[in-house]
């Protein structure tokens, strides 16, 4: 699990990085359609509000304690009726109540079983998905409007964990690698790692291959957001972002089918 000092300092980033686009964006930005499909920019903001406004001051007793999910309504409707201005107080004063909490967090309470969006786990591991959602959400916005976001640090690794996480899902059902067959992906930083996946039955994440069938290379913001489908797979390519040598049929297919996130 990620020390808590590490967690807490990562989602207080993810705030203020979400704090500086509203204060930069203007009318016609905030309107604007994001990487996100479901949402404009206001709507990707509305939303990360939402989960933590849901999150404030609640502490799971158990895997089956759900958060006040009552609280989604109200907010919705409280946000749909302010203008840009007093939306991004009011997101800001959400995000001060949860650095709050934060800062009372202990170790034990990472440690406490908890309800999260995609089944049961620690309440520390919900708060590594929070900072997954953070990181492709702010993406949704910088990338669009062709503004630098920071790639570096805790919170890509924490994020790209998530992707990691889930890599034999991808090869095995979305990418749909053969059975016998092997891939390593080179992600070549700034969250530099190798990811080595073997198919013996099932698709199955492994210390290190010899002579994998295909090698693809790409960097590791390109990867989640890919990952994320929230990129084109083409037009990577055709930038020389995304590689592969290797079977180039079973490398193309990696390339273009990485998404896992609904």
């Amino acid at each position: 699990m990620t020390a808590l000092a590490t967690i807490r300092t990562s989602l207080e980033q993810c705030y203020d990085a979400i704090e500086s686009l509203a204060g930069r964006m203007d009318a016609s930005q905030w309107r604007a359609q994001s990487l996100c499909p479901d949402w404009d920019m206001r709507g990707v903001i509305t939303h990360l509000g939402m989960m933590e406004r849901v999150m404030t001051g609640w502490l799971p007793e158990s895997a089956e304690d759900l958060p006040p999910l009552d609280r989604i309504g109200p907010y919705h409707d409280e946000m749909a009726a302010l203008d840009e201005a007093t939306f991004a107080a009011r997101i800001g004063k959400i995000f001060a109540d949860r650095r709050v909490d934060l800062a009372g967090l202990t170790e034990a309470d990472l440690a406490r079983q908890s309800w999260t969006p995609v089944g049961p786990r620690s309440y520390g591991g919900f708060l590594e998905i929070r900072i997954f959602d953070f990181w492709v959400h702010e993406r949704d916005i910088s990338t669009l409007l062709g503004w630098p976001s920071d790639d570096t640090g805790p919170r890509t690794e924490i994020a790209l964990g998530q992707v990691e996480g889930s890599i034999g899902y991808i090869v095995g059902k979305k990418i749909g690698l053969p059975d016998g067959t092997s891939i390593v992906f080179h992600l070549t930083g700034p969250a530099t790692r190798d990811l080595a996946v073997l198919v013996d039955g099932r698709a199955s994440a492994v210390d290190h291959i010899e002579r994998p069938d295909v090698e693809l290379t790409t960097d590791t913001a390109t990867f989640i957001q890919l990952a994320a489908g929230r990129i084109d797979p083409q037009r990577q390519i055709d930038a020389g972002l995304v590689t592969w040598t290797g079977n180039a049929q079973l490398g193309d297919r990696a390339a273009r089918n990485l998404r896992f996130t609904i």
